[in-house]
């Protein structure tokens, strides 16, 4: 019972985390380009957390439940699969330049934080993009699928 609980609501607090960040960050870049330093700062560290958040609870579900295969039509299947293989690459490099990005700031280097900010963000809004879109197909436009092993989602 415990297990069928999560095995639903992580992937929704997964995505609740992914989209509040991409908010968070969206709210920093606007209080950025009006020059509200602070508010930028405290908006992008909320982001930040949010999706760190999202990456560990990711993780826990990843580990202790599993990773859910698309459930819709077969005719959609290869399509799908290009779709996440796109997304995982444009999230794990977002995920990485967003660690540079924050590292920047944190270190008062506003030269270099100033010049691959908008790409991170950019980058991080595609990725929380297509990670929505993800998560409707595989939980509210078709039934989900099997849970199981990571490597049997994404490549079977």
């Amino acid at each position: 019972m415990a297990t069928m609980f999560w095995q639903w609501f992580l992937p929704d607090l997964n995505e609740a985390f992914m989209l509040s960040s991409a908010a968070s960050v969206a709210l920093g870049w606007y209080y950025i380009r009006r020059q509200q330093r602070e508010r930028h700062r405290r908006s992008m560290l909320t982001g930040a957390t949010l999706g760190a958040l999202f990456f560990v609870s990711y993780a826990v579900k990843t580990l202790t439940v599993g990773d859910t295969s698309f459930g819709g039509p077969a005719r959609w299947l290869p399509w799908y699969l290009g779709f996440l293989q796109v997304h995982v690459v444009l999230s794990t490099v977002a995920g990485i330049l967003g660690v540079i990005t924050l590292r920047y700031a944190l270190r008062a280097n506003f030269q270099r934080h100033r010049r691959v900010g908008p790409w991170t963000a950019s980058l991080w809004f595609v990725a929380a993009g297509t990670g929505l879109m993800v998560f409707l197909l595989l939980y509210i436009i078709f039934p989900p699928g099997t849970t199981g092993s990571v490597t049997r989602a994404i490549l079977f």
